[in-house]
């Protein structure tokens, strides 16, 4: 029989990714020098990704968790489905930012149909709308009722 592993040497991934959160957020915390710069959409780009990661995550060990522990199963599932709103509600704030490259509204403006072949900044659509391929499979409509899946910016 083996011992559990040390809460010390698990996950030592997930572990320096929740490190680099706390430490972005420290340096966002105002100080002697003025306060922080406001979000831009490079910034919110980075914080969609690392919210869709998370997604994948609790997906899987919802999935993992369920059959042997179904409250726990169900909590974690519940998890899935709130990341999923706050990813959401990051990508809906990345289309009313201003674009850096133009200002028209074609950089800002989502076209699911031009994806495959769209421009780079349309990288964080590619995500969400990849993602919400699995939340629709997963998730009952009354979960999402109050918030969009579809890239309709």
């Amino acid at each position: 029989m083996t011992s559990p592993t040390p809460p010390a040497d698990a996950h030592p991934y997930l572990r320096a990714a929740s490190a680099g959160v706390r430490h972005h957020t420290r340096a966002l915390t105002p100080s002697d020098t003025g306060p922080p710069p406001p979000a831009d959409r490079p910034h919110l780009d980075v914080l969609h990704a690392h919210l869709t990661a998370v997604h994948q995550l609790l997906d899987r060990l919802a999935e993992t968790t369920r059959p042997p522990h179904p409250a726990a199963g169900r909590r974690l599932a519940a998890a899935h489905t709130h990341l999923w709103q706050a990813a959401s509600e990051v990508h809906a704030a990345f289309h009313l930012l201003p674009s850096s490259t133009t200002a028209g509204t074609e950089a800002s403006t989502c076209r699911p149909e031009r994806l495959p072949k769209g421009p780079p900044v349309l990288t964080i659509c590619q995500r969400h709308l990849a993602a919400g391929h699995v939340i629709r499979r997963k998730t009952t409509p009354a979960d999402l009722r109050a918030h969009t899946t579809a890239c309709a910016r």
